[in-house]
Formats: C-alpha cells, sequence, structure tokens
C-alpha cells in the first residue's frame, strides 16, 4: 500500500491505514518504536507498551495530560511553530 508524506506543524507524517492500526491492535496516543534499517532502506515501526509505573508517571496525571492535549492540539501545534523569542 502506497501512503503520501505530509507536513503538520513542524513534522512531517505518514498516516496508517485503520486496517493495519486495527490488526495492530493501536489507537490514537499508543507508543510506538520507530527504527531505521539502512541496508534495506526501510522504517521499521513497532508497537510498544510502557506501564506507566515503570516511567514514574501516575497514570490519572497522564490521562489528563493526554485530554489536555487532545482538547488544546491546534493551539499547541500553532504555538509550536511560532520562532523562539
Amino acid at each position: 500500500m502506497i501512503r503520501k508524506i505530509f507536513k503538520t506543524g513542524n513534522s512531517l507524517v505518514v498516516s496508517l491505514p485503520k486496517e493495519v492500526l486495527d490488526v495492530l491492535q493501536l489507537s490514537n496516543g499508543d507508543r510506538v518504536s520507530v527504527e531505521l534499517d539502512l541496508g534495506k532502506r526501510k522504517i521499521v515501526i513497532s508497537s510498544v507498551m510502557l506501564p506507566l509505573a515503570f516511567s514514574g508517571v501516575d497514570e490519572a496525571f497522564a490521562q489528563q495530560v493526554d485530554a489536555f492535549i487532545e482538547q488544546y492540539r491546534p493551539a499547541l501545534e500553532e504555538l509550536a511553530q511560532c520562532p523562539a523569542i
């Protein structure tokens, strides 16, 4: 399947088809590992399941941060594009 690279904020993005996400049981906000295989000129994306306790972050706090980011994503992306003062 062929996908197009597009720009969002200061990043370039490749969207993943819903069918692939469903099979891999990935959804918005999940963490993935991105590795580069130079020999084969490939990018390998793998699911990463880090327990919050391992990362030292309280689960309730992490959920509040996720909700904040989701609610204010457009404003945060716009701020990210502003030059440093």
